[in-house]
């Protein structure tokens, strides 16, 4: 499967390295030449990262936080995320633009689709941020909605993990890896894969998804060369 237009998603807590939140501007630095590399292969990307570093509305509702409150909240921490992802693929000389679905016209772009579709067939880094723009909904949702809009090839789901097990590899070292799966089997066996609603979203519109480790060196690029990274989702 050639894949000439992806879906990065990165997780807020990625961005952490091995501090406790935050980020990392060594992990980030290393995220940016990862995405430089692929980029000088002709591949087109655009980027969803979560904001779980700095502020999950989940927790804060946990916590007696509001709900339409707290996800707000997370949303404007995707935002510090992407500036974070923009400066460092920037240091590294790779051309970006930032969008964002809450509209900040100081420090990005609102979300459009053609504005953003023109710009990854110009050769930049597109980083979507503030997930939908609206509550209730996670950045997996966002991520794959998105995928969708800008006809992605697939979503690229970057991890900890080298892909989906029987169970938590971390947890349980009797975990079997997954070469490829179905979206059906993902669902029957209860695999968090995406939540839910972003899984019925990929799966209704065919769109695969690869869950990956990204903090491998190299993967990103090994991966879309076609070698075999990860764990395959599809029909």
């Amino acid at each position: 499967m050639e894949l000439k237009r992806v879906l990065l998603k990165l997780s807020g807590e990625a961005l952490m390295g091995n501090r406790q939140y935050g980020i990392d501007p060594e992990r980030l630095a290393e995220y940016a030449e990862e995405i430089k590399e692929v980029l000088e292969l002709g591949v087109e990307i655009a980027i969803v990262i979560g904001g779980g570093n700095i502020f999950r509305g989940v927790s804060g509702v946990a916590d007696g936080m509001d709900r339409v409150q707290g996800d707000y909240m997370g949303m404007l921490a995707t935002v510090i995320n992407g500036m974070a992802l923009q400066s460092a693929l920037e240091n590294a000389g790779v051309e970006t633009r930032l969008q964002s679905a809450v509209e900040m016209d100081k420090i990005a772009e609102p979300y459009i689709k053609r504005k953003a579709v023109r710009h990854l067939n110009k050769g930049r880094v597109v980083i979507l941020s503030g997930g939908t723009g609206n509550p209730y909904f996670t950045t997996d949702t966002g991520a794959t909605l998105r995928a969708v809009e800008i006809n992605a090839d697939a979503i690229l789901k970057g991890t900890r993990v080298d892909g989906i097990y029987t169970a938590d590899p971390e947890k349980d070292k009797t975990a079997t890896k997954y070469e490829n799966i179905t979206y059906d089997e993902v669902m029957q066996k209860d695999l968090k894969v995406m939540d839910l609603t972003a899984f019925a979203l990929s799966k209704e519109n065919e769109l695969p998804i690869i869950v990956f480790n990204m903090n491998e060196k190299g993967n990103l690029k090994r991966l879309l060369e076609g070698e075999k990274v990860g764990t395959f989702v599809g029909k």
